[in-house]
């Protein structure tokens, strides 16, 4: 195998005189994919921000090696000048601008003081062509995007920097399962032309699927190494290493039976896009009972978030037509505070944009959403919207130190936790649950999975919007597919399979 390109050694990190990295040690070999896997909140991403001089020498305690010889890092300058280049899992491109003003930004070729557009131009189609992007304009704006576009070119801007090792923090998290796996397959690609690969993912089914080695943290520590090529390596064997525990069945069984009562029935519900025209829904007839988890699986562009959204008070101004019952009472919503007024709750995709206020607290996030049950002649009562939050976090085992901490210090999987809580404040009967474990480790998984299976059995009628069929499968107890706006399938959770879901998604 010979010697490591690059070594972390016994390296330490607090925020604030909290530690959350211990002693921690990592090591990569030249021209491998090392995936580095931990739950969220284990250090993953802090550990690549010293390697890649996000936090500066300085900042930390231990030392890094590259072939052997110590480096410190300043700047994320020094550590691109030493052959190091990071993505970040929050893509960074300046929505306005150009891809290849996007790719060159702070790298600019110049002739004298000039910037050099058509050598830019030029250089951006051959650095897209090597990222199998050809289909992108080096002269479209990063805003006319799709994400996994997106995330090609903030790769071939990592790669106008001519790396040795390219960081990659959970860069399929919010791609297609089609984008992932040629994502992964252009990963391969780069290792075969002599760039190292360390990869951040919590998707360990990717892991197996490209790992020459793993690096496994936990509470920020380094708790187990594999060589992939050496020795056999499963989901279950890193599970153990990363929640200390076995976890011999993700999805908990169901706790009670779903009632026979109907809280919410949807009937001929069509959504239209205002700007194109275009049906987004169409005809769409669903039930939800009391106490049920119903899954909606479809694949990239079958309309079930434009579904979710439109059933909540339709925030995005689509066309909507037919019909919504709750509790066999004919409903409309003019906007979302009509739908929480009914106590029908939408828990968004995408917490970090548009769930949550990240800069705020636990408890000001939690409250947020049913703040005049806790107002007296125009002042909140901050005692019991303390005790409020307090009691969410214990309920919903919230890890954080205290209910005053900023949401951005939390993990991914505290971060949804909050929403969820935030949710639950208004009291819903109905709760439309929309990607729930997006971008959330195994172990948090497990637990939001407990959580909605506590939910159900306290009579809240669900319905679970996912694109992960194995989550679909493990939880619902009755399943509807999506497939162009339209529901193509219904299938009883005992009676369906993953054959079954796909043959009707891809109808």
């Amino acid at each position: 195998m010979g010697a490591p390109l690059i070594e972390l050694v016994n390296v330490n990190k607090s925020f604030s005189g909290v530690q959350v990295l211990f002693n921690v040690n990592f090591r990569v070999y030249p021209k491998e994919i090392h995936c580095l896997v931990g739950e969220n909140g284990a250090g993953k991403s802090t550990l690549m921000k010293i390697l890649s001089g996000v936090y500066p020498y300085g900042e930390y305690e231990g030392e890094i090696l590259i072939e052997g010889n110590p480096v410190r890092f300043f700047s994320i300058k020094d550590s691109e000048r030493a052959g190091i280049s990071i993505i970040h899992q929050e893509l960074s491109l300046v929505p306005e601008m150009t891809v290849y003003e996007n790719v060159f930004l702070g790298n600019e070729i110049r002739k004298g003081a000039v910037v050099d557009v058509m050598e830019e131009i030029v250089r951006t189609k051959e650095l897209l062509k090597k990222v199998k992007g050809e289909e992108i304009s080096p002269t479209a704006k990063a805003k006319d995007l799709s994400v996994s576009m997106q995330q090609l070119v903030e790769i071939a801007k990592a790669l106008s920097k001519n790396p040795k090792v390219l960081i990659l923090d959970e860069p399929t998290s919010a791609l297609s399962e089609t984008e992932s796996e040629n994502l992964l397959s252009l990963l391969k690609e780069l290792k075969e032309q002599g760039v190292t690969i360390i990869l951040i993912s919590h998707r360990l089914k990717e892991v197996l699927k490209v790992a020459d080695s793993i690096t496994v943290l936990r509470d920020g520590r380094t708790v187990a190494y594999f060589d992939c090529k050496k020795e056999e390596v499963d989901e279950q064997k890193i599970i153990k290493h990363m929640v200390g525990r076995e976890i011999t069945n993700l999805y908990p069984p169901p706790l009670s039976k779903p009632s026979d009562e109907v809280v919410m029935e949807v009937k001929n519900w069509s959504v239209v896009d205002p700007k194109t025209g275009r049906y987004l829904v169409k005809d769409v007839n669903l039930k939800v009972r009391k106490g049920e988890i119903v899954g909606l699986f479809g694949l990239v562009g079958a309309g079930r978030t434009e579904l979710g959204l439109s059933l909540f008070g339709n925030p995005y101004r689509y066309f909507v037509q037919g019909e919504i019952f709750l509790n066999g009472q004919r409903v409309h919503f003019r906007k979302p505070a009509d739908a929480i007024r009914y106590k029908l709750l939408y828990l968004t995709e995408d917490r970090k944009q548009k769930g949550l206020i990240l800069i705020n607290t636990v408890k000001e996030n939690i409250t947020l959403s049913n703040l005049k049950t806790l107002t007296k002649q125009m002042v909140i009562d901050e005692l019991e919207e303390i005790a409020v939050a307090q009691n969410f976090q214990k309920k919903l085992g919230i890890k954080a130190r205290h209910v005053e901490v900023k949401v951005s210090t939390l993990s991914g999987g505290n971060q949804q936790k909050v929403l969820v809580a935030k949710g639950l404040f208004v009291e819903p009967e109905v709760i439309i649950l929309d990607e729930p474990t997006r971008g959330v480790d195994v172990g948090a998984k497990y637990e939001i999975y407990t959580l909605i299976r506590q939910l159900a059995m306290e009579g809240k009628a669900i319905l679970l919007i996912s694109s992960e069929l194995p989550e679909i499968l493990g939880l619902s107890d009755r399943i509807y597919v999506m497939s162009k706006g339209r529901i193509t399938g219904e299938l009883k959770g005992d009676e369906a399979n993953q054959e079954k879901v796909m043959a009707y998604a891809v109808i």
